[in-house]
């Protein structure tokens, strides 16, 4: 089956949608330093053990950066959890009417999953939690009212993420490493469309 074209509207918000902004790291990175965190961000991946080895040689605090490598290597096991809390809580997210329906509605939701974990680890490795830049965040906003995406399934998403990453990390870093999850969590409850309220089964129909 051919999947859906994106409109130009679309196409335009998601090349606007870049969420990540190191533009306030000046007084504690060096230019040196963070390009490389941009040069992962333009490339849409995870920072490389040589990335953070640099960072690391080159930033004034790296206490994280060990955290950082270890949630990049187990982000499949991550997203999974996560994914299994959304269709836990939602059941039916994924079912003809449902949110996530039809598959790559829900490919795309996973994906995001994948890239929100990118984001946050940059912040972990570079010790910042104002990573995120609210031009993009207006866009992302923007880009899922268009696509109608469930926004109460996506934020249920991101606390599975931060759960599994934090039990997955040391304990003596749990609370700590917290805050870097709530950044984005916090920003994503100001959406619109975010209502905070619990779904009964069968209640994920996008209009």
């Amino acid at each position: 089956m051919t999947k859906p074209q994106l409109s130009e509207k679309v196409r335009e918000l998601i090349q606007k949608s870049r969420i990540v902004s190191f533009d306030t790291w000046h007084d504690t990175h060096s230019a040196e330093a963070i390009a490389y965190f941009r040069a992962a961000d333009d490339a849409g991946r995870y920072l490389t053990d040589d990335d953070l080895q640099h960072i690391q040689q080159l930033a004034p605090t790296a206490e994280f950066i060990p955290v950082s490598q270890l949630l990049r290597d187990r982000v499949t096991e991550i997203v999974d959890d996560a994914r299994a809390d959304v269709l836990n809580t939602f059941p039916n997210i994924n079912q003809p009417g449902g949110g996530l329906y039809p598959a790559d509605r829900a490919d795309a939701c996973w994906r995001d999953f994948w890239h929100f974990l990118r984001c946050i680890t940059y912040g972990i490795a570079g010790q910042r939690i104002d990573y995120t830049s609210p031009a993009g965040l207006h866009y992302m906003n923007l880009l899922y009212q268009e696509l109608q995406v469930p926004l109460d399934a996506m934020i249920v998403g991101l606390e599975g993420l931060k759960a599994a990453s934090l039990k997955r990390s040391p304990p003596e870093h749990q609370a700590s490493l917290a805050p870097y999850f709530d950044h984005v969590i916090e920003r994503l409850k100001q959406f619109h469309g975010f209502t905070g309220k619990p779904h009964p089964q069968g209640d994920e129909v996008v209009d």
